[in-house]
């Protein structure tokens, strides 16, 4: 099934694909060379025990004698101790290998994701990035910490063995190692297989950790309309697909592990049959046939470890996939090569980017714009914003309201036309300059975890206390918070689920007033709160606006009627525009909204009392 949140890959591993995992590596040069060092460490002493044991046969046992045993127990002690302590630092480096990598990785998806532009979240779901930012991550922590260690590990164990096993017979060492071109064949068989059936895992867990989310947000909804059963249905469906893909990874896996056992154990059991008639015709020494059945069977041991390594390495692989998409997607709003080498960075501008103080004056010349291009929003629209002017924006559903805010805030940037601030095409100035003087007062406001005091000042985190505390007078907050038992340090809970949806929106709206933003917006700010707190805000909203050019959306439009112009959108352009009593007066489509809404509330009144 097609999953629109997913991005499609090849059959097959891509090997840039982990140099690009491997770049964020780079701080743990140091750690990863210290590795490197140990591993090969590992297997050079792995590869002496056998031989120990050929010289205890050879001198030891076969003549039957003890001369010089002292010095061969202190050496194999000496072996012993060297092995320790490389174990002990393999684990230990690895250990903070998959951590800082894990770090790492999180840390610049965490900086992407605050680039990406908004188009990026309207496409994809809460559970699809968080899916990527956690699991997906934490697995690959693990494999490059670990499972490419032991990769690495077997690798440089297989050469070092073949090497000694050469170097002691090379006959022998052909026939016990006969197996190992069908043992190539027989990985490249399941690796397709493999890697095909762990992606479609991760794209499942993706979806079932979104469908957790949705499932959360959304359970008073699912009690509302009584849809448990429903809910339950579809995801008993998503997890019985995970369960069938998970099971044909596992099946896939456990054909594969059986397999190189048993060709390990056939290279043996060669080395055994060839090696035993050597030693009956006296070409061989018993110490030698000892430390080739030895040497075969430490051989394929890291054979079958790789090949676990290898099975993780296929999920992996899916999970690196996600991830590295993650992180290299480009946002579509972006400051050009030209504004970057200027002014900075958009997340940081530079010291010397010497940028005028934005006033607020906003032109849209001949902008259209369409979210899909068969489905045009604007077309050839025009408007004019003095700085410190309100600007009042009405129309039906639909109509582009939202879109005209969006573009001004350069959220979105036109498909065609271009908008100017201050008499300058905005997209020759950082987005950071006109991010930074704007605040904007949402229909559903977003408070973070925390308390009331941390959510205020995350609109200008230097502010101090009594800063934090005007801005709340400034917007009549103060009053409800002082009421509160711990007032500004009253917890708000994830979202601000502790508190009512009007209190919520007037820590928005302080939010936004201690940011001084130049160019201020209210989307719908009112439309979900009672009418006490909305005349507080309406209040509040006559002081904070004076001398900002702001944009107001409002279906109710008794709520505009002080604005400086009511502008009128129907079908993606300007309909009408003026004061309301202009309007009034023209008898337009405006004053057919007004009366009609008028009459509504007139009605509803009557019908209360």
């Amino acid at each position: 099934m097609h999953d629109p949140y997913e991005d499609h890959y090849p059959d097959k591993v891509d090997l840039k694909l982990w140099r690009e995992i491997l770049r964020f590596a780079k701080p743990f040069r140091r750690e990863l060379g210290l590795l490197i060092v140990v591993v090969i460490g590992v297997a050079l002493v792995d590869a002496l025990f056998p031989y120990m044991n050929k010289i205890a046969i050879d001198q030891f046992v076969v003549p039957q004698t003890t001369e010089g045993i002292g010095w061969f127990v202190g050496g194999y002690l000496a072996i012993v101790v060297i092995q320790a302590l490389n174990v002990y630092l393999f684990i230990t480096t690895a250990g903070k290998v998959e951590t800082g990598l894990s770090y790492e990785i999180r840390k610049h998806g965490f900086i992407r994701l605050q680039e990406l532009s908004l188009s990026f979240y309207d496409k994809k779901a809460v559970g699809w990035l968080m899916a990527r930012m956690t699991s997906d991550v934490n697995r690959l922590g693990e494999i490059v910490s670990w499972g490419c260690v032991d990769l690495f590990w077997g690798s440089a164990s297989m050469v070092v063995y073949t090497a000694v096993m050469f170097a002691l017979n090379w006959r022998l060492a052909l026939v016990s190692l006969a197996v190992v071109p069908l043992l190539v064949v027989v990985s490249l068989f399941f690796q397709k297989r493999i890697l095909r059936e762990h992606r479609q895992v991760r794209r499942l867990n993706s979806r079932i950790t979104g469908a957790y989310n949705e499932g959360i947000t959304g359970a008073t909804t699912t009690k509302i309309m009584s849809r448990e059963e429903q809910n339950l249905a579809e995801f008993s469906q998503l997890t019985g697909s995970l369960r069938a893909s998970a099971i044909r990874a596992a099946v896939y896996s456990s054909l594969f592990l059986p397999i190189v056992l048993l060709l390990g154990s056939t290279g043996t059991g060669l080395a055994l049959w060839y090696g035993g008639k050597s030693v009956l015709q006296g070409a061989v020494s018993y110490g030698v046939l000892v430390a080739f059945i030895s040497y075969t069977l430490q051989f394929f041991e890291p054979v079958r470890e790789m090949a676990r390594v290898f099975a993780e390495l296929q999920a992996a692989h899916a999970s690196a996939e996600r991830v590295i998409s993650l992180i290299q997607t480009e946002p579509e709003i972006k400051d050009s090569p030209e504004v970057v080498a200027k002014y900075g960075s958009s997340l940081k501008l530079s010291a010397n980017s010497q940028l005028p103080p934005l006033r607020g004056d906003i032109t849209f010349e001949h902008v259209s714009f369409a979210y899909n291009p068969d489905e045009p929003v604007l077309t050839d629209f025009n408007l004019e914003v003095k700085a410190g002017e309100t600007i009042a924006l009405v129309g039906e559903t639909g109509a582009g309201k939202s879109t005209v805010v969006n573009l001004a805030c350069r959220f979105y940037e036109p498909t065609s036309g271009r908008i100017l601030i201050d008499g300058v095409d905005y997209r020759t100035r950082p987005l950071l300059w006109l991010h930074g003087s704007l605040g904007y007062v949402l229909q559903s406001p977003h408070l973070f975890s925390g308390t009331i005091m941390e959510n205020i000042r995350y609109g200008r985190l230097t502010a101090t206390d009594e800063e934090v505390i005007e801005a709340a007078k400034l917007v009549n907050a103060h009053q409800f918070i002082m009421k509160l038992e711990k007032g500004y340090q009253t917890e708000v809970g994830e979202g601000g689920g502790l508190l009512s949806t009007g209190e919520k929106q007037l820590i928005s709206f302080a939010r936004a007033v201690l940011a001084n933003p130049r160019i201020f917006v209210l989307d719908e700010a009112t439309s979900s709160i009672d009418t006490e707190t909305e005349l507080l805000i309406q209040e509040a909203i006559k002081k904070v606006l004076q001398g900002r050019t702001s944009f107001v959306i409002a279906h109710r439009l008794s709520t505009i009627r002080s604005a400086d112009r009511i502008v009128v959108i129907r079908g993606g352009a300007i309909q009408e525009q003026g004061t309301h009593e202009e309007l009034m007066q023209a008898k337009g489509y405006y004053y057919r909204l007004y009366m009609n809404q008028f009459l509504d509330e007139q009605q509803n009144s009557l019908l209360r009392v």
